[in-house]
């Protein structure tokens, strides 16, 4: 898949995918990316494959060994009609995310399902304010419809130019990463029709967007502890067929169901995402989810993103250590996030050490490397 403008050299292929006529695995385009060679010999490229097989998109996982999610024209055709359907009505999309990801892939799909030709912003370098405004004027439909990782929305709140614009589409879909309560408000009270969204490869993308499934999608918790929280299962049309060249796996015991790593509860109907089953934190024998504790740090004003992270230590196991960046000129201290973590919390998730950093790693689209923050830690 190619980045920027030249991306629309594909869109007779991505037709192809959607009427089920071929199968492709999206990769980036350089031959020499090492990604792109570690998903082809990964997920078996130019192997047989069923004959519904329509897409095979990597997962972007936290092991080293991509998955691809194997889905079909149905699956691709519901997920934009219930994202269609959800939002008002069919529209043209502006592409501000890679293509080779489930959610850039499926602004695409969506353009084009919909019969229109998508924007597209190059981001093969960063992301563009500027170019974003430009990309932003230069296409026009009855309904416009963009999806952003929730840094790019930080920088474009911060352009007033920006936020004009961005004001001007019929929705905003905010994904990839949990979005801070602070700059979900901050787009609100601009005058952005914001819409959180949460899915993944494995259900074609967002399929629950504010808390709420889409037409068609089911909701699952199961094992909730006393307080209605459990791993999270997502049903319904959208869900991959399984992942590629692995049959049988635990995550599709259940036909039409993926069994995801998140844990969350539904009150009223409405989903909320604690954090990950797989990235909880065991610290002096006690278990904290770090986005609980993230969400409570970035309460403070002076933080503008937060990671929590475990880190090896002799005497407790796991230390938590929390990974900032700054929202301005006041340093935040360790003294001051700890003491409202205790207070909010309890004193065994308080933060141990506090690192300031010009900028979180990430993998795929936006997603916080936590494992690359453990490394850089020493744990």
């Amino acid at each position: 898949m190619p980045v920027g403008p030249a991306v629309l050299d594909v869109v007779p292929r991505l037709h192809e995918l959607l009427a089920g006529d071929a199968t492709y695995l999206p990769v980036p385009a350089d031959p020499d990316d090492p990604t792109s060679t570690l998903l082809r010999d990964a997920l078996g490229a130019d192997r047989p494959i069923a004959d519904d097989a329509a897409l095979v998109v990597a997962t972007s996982g936290t092991t080293g060994t991509p998955k691809g999610a194997v889905h079909t024209a149905r699956t691709l055709g519901a997920s934009a009609r219930a994202t269609a359907s959800h939002l008002g009505g069919p529209g043209n999309w502006l592409l501000a995310l890679p293509a080779h990801h489930i959610a850039g892939l499926q602004v695409l799909l969506r353009a084009l399902a919909a019969g229109f030709t998508p924007s597209v912003l190059d981001v093969s370098a960063r992301f563009d304010v500027e170019e974003f405004i430009t990309a932003a004027q230069s296409f026009d439909a009855d309904r416009r419809y963009t999806s952003l990782v929730p840094t790019q929305l930080l920088k474009v709140l911060e352009s007033s130019s920006a936020t004009k614009v961005l004001r001007g589409f019929d929705a905003v879909l905010v994904g990839g990463a949990a979005t801070p309560a602070a700059l979900h408000e901050r787009a609100v009270d601009a005058g952005v029709r914001i819409v959180r969204t949460y899915g993944m490869s494995e259900t074609a993308g967002g399929c629950v967007y504010d808390g709420v499934p889409l037409p068609g999608v089911s909701i699952r918790i199961v094992d909730p502890d006393e307080h209605g929280v459990g791993r999270v299962i997502l049903g319904g049309a959208t869900v991959a067929h399984g992942y590629r060249n692995l049959p049988d796996h635990p995550a599709f015991a259940a036909p039409g169901w993926f069994r995801t790593d998140d844990l969350g509860h539904v009150v009223d109907g409405v989903l909320s995402i604690v954090g990950r089953a797989d990235e909880a934190i065991t610290t002096g024998g006690l278990t904290i989810v770090p986005q609980v504790v993230e969400a409570v740090v970035l309460d403070d004003p002076s933080i503008a993103q937060c990671a929590v992270v475990g880190v090896d230590d002799e005497r407790l196991g796991q230390r938590v250590v929390a990974v900032v960046v700054t929202a301005g000129d006041v340093r935040p201290t360790l003294d001051v996030v700890a003491g409202r973590v205790a207070e909010r919390l309890d004193r065994y998730a308080a933060p141990r050490e506090l690192v300031i950093v010009d900028e979180l790693p990430t993998r795929g689209p936006g997603k916080i490397d936590r494992r690359a923050l453990r490394t850089m830690l020493g744990g």
